[in-house]
Formats: C-alpha cells, sequence, structure tokens
C-alpha cells in the first residue's frame, strides 16, 4: 500500500525539526533580543486550529519559564467587531502554517496599532501574516500537502521553545533543543497500536492532559475528529471532574497524556478514578491501576515531553484514520488552508 502524504509527513518531523534548528536562528536571535528591549508584562497570542494549540503550549512554556501570564487574543474582536486593543508593553505572538487565514493578519495588524512588539511563527515568511509581523520566524518544514497539520503543528512548538530559550537564555531548555531531532526519531518508533484498537469501533473519546500536555491533549482530539471521523473532546485532567465525567461509563475510551512533571500525580489520580468508572483507560507517563500505559520517552526535559508524546500520537491516528475507512489527506469537508473572518 502506498504511504499517505499524511503518513509521510508524519515520518518527515525529525528531519524538519532539524532543519528549522539548523536555519532559525539568526530570526531567533533577533527576535530574542526584541523581547528583551521590550520586556513585556504580557505575552498575547494569535491562532486557530492546530496553531492554537501551540499557542497553548506555549502559553504554560512561557507562564512556567518566564513568570508571565499568556493569553490568547479572540481574532474576531479585529476582523468582525473591529475594536482596537491597547497593547503597549506587550508582545503578541501569532502562529499560522500558511499565514493567510484573513481574521488572523489583521489581528496581527491590530496588535502592532495597538503597541505590541509582534512576531509571526509561519511556515511561509512571505505571506500576509509573516510580512504584517516586526519579526517572523520561518518553520522550515517544507510542503505539507496533507490537510491535517503534523510536521507544522511541531514545528510550530519548536519556533516558540526556540524563541523562548533565547529570550530567557535558558540553556537547559537550548540542550534539550538540540537533542531533539533524535527524540523525536525515537518516539516515532514507539508502538501505540493498542490504543488504535481500541479506537478502531469507537464514537467517543476523552484526551486529557495538564499544563503543556493540555495542548496535545487539544491536538489529540482535534486529529481523531478530522481524520477518523471519531468524535473526542479534549480536557485539563483537573477541569474533566468538573461535570464531563459524568458521562464516563462502561467501555468508555480515555486518553491521559502523562509527562514527569509536578502534575504527573494529579493526573493520574484522574485517570484512576476514571478507571475505577469503567473507562478503557490508556495512559503515559506512570503506571495507573485499572489503566494501560503506553510506551514513552523517560529522561526528557519537561517542556519537551508533551511533544514527544503527539509524534507518537500521529503515527497511531494516521493507521486508525485507515483501519476507520477514512483517507487522512482529504477530511470530508476540510481543505488544507482555511480561511475566516
Amino acid at each position: 500500500m502506498t504511504p499517505s502524504l499524511m503518513a509521510r509527513e508524519v515520518a518527515e518531523i525529525p528531519q524538519a525539526a532539524a532543519r528549522f534548528l539548523d536555519r532559525a536562528r539568526p530570526a531567533l536571535v533577533q527576535a530574542g533580543a526584541a523581547l528583551r528591549a521590550r520586556d513585556p508584562g504580557v505575552i498575547v497570542t494569535v491562532a486557530r486550529g492546530s496553531s492554537d494549540h501551540a499557542a497553548t503550549y506555549l502559553k504554560y512554556a512561557v507562564e512556567l519559564q518566564a513568570g508571565l501570564p499568556v493569553a490568547s487574543l479572540g481574532p474576531s474582536i479585529a476582523s468582525v467587531y473591529r475594536r482596537p486593543l491597547r497593547l503597549a508593553g506587550a508582545a503578541c505572538l501569532g502562529i499560522s502554517q500558511s499565514g493567510q487565514s484573513p481574521d488572523i493578519v489583521e489581528l496581527m495588524r491590530a496588535a502592532a496599532q495597538g503597541g505590541a512588539l509582534s512576531v509571526a511563527i509561519t511556515n511561509h515568511a512571505d505571506s500576509p501574516m509573516g510580512l504584517a509581523a516586526s519579526h517572523c520566524i520561518a518553520l522550515e518544514a517544507g510542503e505539507e500537502r496533507s490537510v491535517a497539520a503534523t510536521k507544522t503543528f511541531v514545528n510550530s512548538v519548536i519556533a516558540g521553545l526556540a524563541l523562548l530559550a533565547e529570550w530567557q537564555g535558558d540553556d537547559a531548555l537550548r540542550a534539550a533543543l538540540t537533542a531533539l531531532p533524535d527524540t523525536l526519531q525515537r518516539a516515532l518508533a514507539l508502538d501505540w497500536s493498542p490504543l488504535a484498537d481500541r479506537l478502531q469501533g469507537a464514537g467517543h473519546a476523552f484526551v486529557l492532559g495538564r499544563g503543556p500536555a493540555i495542548a496535545i491533549a487539544q491536538e489529540a482530539a482535534l486529529k481523531l475528529k478530522e481524520t477518523s471521523g471519531l468524535h473526542a473532546e479534549a480536557y485539563s485532567a483537573a477541569e474533566v471532574l468538573h461535570g464531563p465525567a459524568a458521562i464516563v461509563q462502561a467501555g468508555f475510551p480515555v486518553l491521559a497524556l502523562g509527562v514527569d512533571d509536578a502534575a504527573l500525580p494529579h493526573l493520574g489520580q484522574t485517570a484512576e478514578r476514571l478507571a475505577a468508572q469503567g473507562a478503557d483507560v490508556f495512559v503515559t507517563g506512570a503506571d495507573v491501576a485499572g489503566a494501560r500505559r503506553l510506551p514513552d520517552l523517560a529522561g526528557l526535559h519537561p517542556l519537551i515531553a508533551p511533544l514527544a508524546l503527539i509524534v507518537s500520537f500521529y503515527a497511531c491516528v494516521e493507521a486508525l484514520s485507515r483501519r476507520r475507512g477514512f483517507d487522512p489527506d482529504t477530511p470530508p469537508h476540510l481543505r488544507k488552508v482555511t480561511e475566516t473572518l
């Protein structure tokens, strides 16, 4: 069988990561210096879809490492409601694979007009969003033809983490990023087929995370919807207990994405509770009573570990899509570039 475009692009992730890390340093140095000079009191993000999940990942990374609040801006504030924003003293981070969606571009322009230092992360530096920003960091992911974003999502997170490391002078994070291509290659080799076996006939699922891993849960749930026709919802392992856990009954599939950080015991407790309700729980990062553990990579930097999980998941969900009778490259009713207002 000829591999799908998605499968090929997932396999290219380690090489795309290495290419970005090799080529992006000048742009990262300039943007990092600009952030140090601005010394922002808040970071705002502009993104949709998988790019917004990357922004959520970076929200936690910045808040954990730099101690600054990060807030997501609604693009319609500028594109539909035409309201100016007061962002003096702020930095605005826009993330878009294509850099073309009119609402994202309009809000990036509005943020700059409101006084923010603007940084664009995009696979197309010459796109309208890239040209609208004060600084642009090109993803260097190469062409991505499958509708489901994979290597551009991973490189978007890497770009944000590399910018954070440069801005903060974080040598430990720099070292982890240098080793990342090899880390992602190892993550690709992990066997998550037991999860695909369980989800092949499923109609719904929960995906859980805490901290940066909530962004990975969001991305995994989106991929289950768009590639496999499966209604999946992402929740914080804390938030799921505030209502959604009520629908978890016998056989309900749950993927709990844990990494070795301060939140892991709390995620494990939630996973154990849902397993006790009868859920079919799959978990990473720890052994949990009543749950099946999926393989993951030990000893990673806590801001890198969640990214390795999504690479293992991408390989799993591509195979799941084909098993469920879908073409992962052409999800129903979707296009590669989505332009919204």
